[in-house]
C-alpha cells in the first residue's frame, strides 16, 4: 500500500526583489543532507529523486493545508526544478487572505521552513555497526506538494517504519536455535508435586 509522507527541513526561503514583490522561492528538499533522527532512523534524499515527479500536478500550499493553496503547476503558477542543491520551488504569492499572510510572516522571519508531500518508488537502506540506519529515497512516486510550514509537520510514517523493519528483517542473522529445556522454576515447581 502506497502511503503519502511529509518531511520539513530547515531550507532557505525567502522572498525575492523589492519590497512590491510578491516572489517566494526555497528548497522543498536538500540533496544529501540527513535528516534529524525520525523513529530510529535517518533519512537522506538521493539526487534527482524528484526528476520523475516533476510533471505532477503538484500545489503550493501553506502549512499542507489544501484550503491555502498559493500555487499549482498545472495552472503555471508553481514552478519546480530540481538543482544540484535540492527540489527549488518558486511562485508569486496570489493577492489572496492565504498569499497576504504568508507574505508578512516572511517579512517578519516567522515562517522559514519548507515541507514537501511524497509517496516514494524507490529507496534503499544501510546500517553501519553502531550507526543509526539511513533510509535514501532514490526515486519519488509522487509529489503531491511543496509548503512553506510554521512549524515542522511529523509526517505519518507508518510505511517508512515498515520498510525500516522489512530492511532489518532481510539483513539480520539467522536466529540462535533456543533450548528446549524447560526453566529452572518450572522444574522445581514440578518436582514439588
Amino acid at each position: 500500500m502506497e502511503q503519502k509522507e511529509i518531511r520539513v527541513f530547515n531550507s532557505e526561503m525567502r522572498m525575492e526583489g523589492d519590497e512590491e514583490s510578491r516572489k517566494v522561492v526555497g528548497y522543498a528538499a536538500v540533496y544529501n543532507s540527513d535528516s534529524e533522527e525520525m523513529w530510529g532512523f535517518k533519512e537522506r534524499i538521493a539526487p534527482g529523486a524528484f526528476e520523475a515527479a516533476l510533471g505532477d500536478d503538484v500545489r503550493a500550499l501553506f502549512n499542507h493545508d489544501a484550503n491555502m493553496l498559493l500555487a499549482r503547476t498545472k495552472s503555471g503558477t508553481l514552478k519546480l526544478s530540481s538543482d544540484k542543491t535540492g527540489l527549488r520551488y518558486e511562485f508569486e504569492a496570489p493577492k489572496t487572505t492565504a498569499g497576504n499572510d504568508l507574505l508578512e510572516m516572511l517579512k517578519r522571519g516567522d515562517v522559514s521552513q519548507s515541507s514537501f508531500a511524497f509517496t516514494v518508488e524507490e529507496q534503499s537502506w544501510s546500517e553501519k555497526d553502531g550507526e543509526m540506519p539511513i533510509r535514501t529515497i532514490v526515486k519519488v512516486k509522487r509529489l503531491y506538494d511543496v509548503s512553506p510550514v510554521t512549524y515542522p509537520a511529523y509526517p505519518d510514517t507508518t510505511a517508512a517504519k515498515r520498510s525500516l523493519d522489512e530492511f532489518r528483517a532481510e539483513t539480520a542473522p539467522p536466529p540462535k536455535k533456543a533450548s528446549i529445556r524447560r526453566p529452572y522454576w518450572r522444574q522445581i515447581h514440578n518436582s514439588n508435586k
